[in-house]
């Protein structure tokens, strides 16, 4: 059972200010924590290139098996299709910043 909510104070202007920079930290910390995310996908795409290519030259020297290559190039094509779609969405959402009116 999900408990109650309190009783909810009226905003004074003090703790309305108070507010308005807790606020801004947030945000700030979110955009950090959004280009964290965005970094950490990016190398974990990088990753995964490399070791589809590894997997892929090991296979031409007869070290890795046909399915441990196949394994490797799908994962690495998906995750590659995903950083696309969110570059995609990235420049969609920029150039639609730049169209706005001031």
């Amino acid at each position: 059972m999900i408990p109650p909510v309190g009783t909810i104070a009226p905003l004074s202007p003090s703790n309305a200010s108070a507010l308005q920079l807790g606020r801004q930290a947030t945000a700030s910390e979110t955009g950090e924590a959004f280009s964290a995310m965005l970094g950490e996908a990016a190398a974990n795409t990088m990753a995964k290139l490399g070791h589809a290519e590894t997997v892929s030259l090991k296979a031409l020297q007869g070290e890795a098996d046909a399915r441990e290559v196949v394994d490797a190039v799908m994962s690495a094509e998906q995750a590659l299709q995903a950083a696309i779609a969110v570059r995609d969405k990235l420049v969609t959402a920029y150039l639609d910043v730049t169209r706005m009116a001031i």
